[in-house]
């Protein structure tokens, strides 16, 4: 997972940084976050799945994928 993370960060399509704070017990964590852009092109994608009468778990690649909540930057 996280080359491909890597990869959409260095195309600009997601953000990422480190947690603030040392948490105790745990090593930081490296969050990601959607970019506008990255935003965009999600939705593209899904409408495209849609006009393929394609459903949304297959769009994102296996079935069965959890849907999380977005928001733009």
């Amino acid at each position: 997972m996280y080359p491909i993370l890597i990869r959409l960060a260095e195309r600009g399509l997601v953000e990422a940084c480190w947690e603030d704070g040392q948490p105790a017990g745990r090593p930081r964590r490296h969050l990601y976050r959607l970019t506008s852009g990255g935003l965009a092109a999600a939705r593209a994608a899904l409408a495209e799945q849609a006009q393929l009468g394609q459903p949304r778990a297959a769009a994102a690649g296996r079935a069965g994928v959890r849907r999380v909540a977005v928001r733009g930057t």
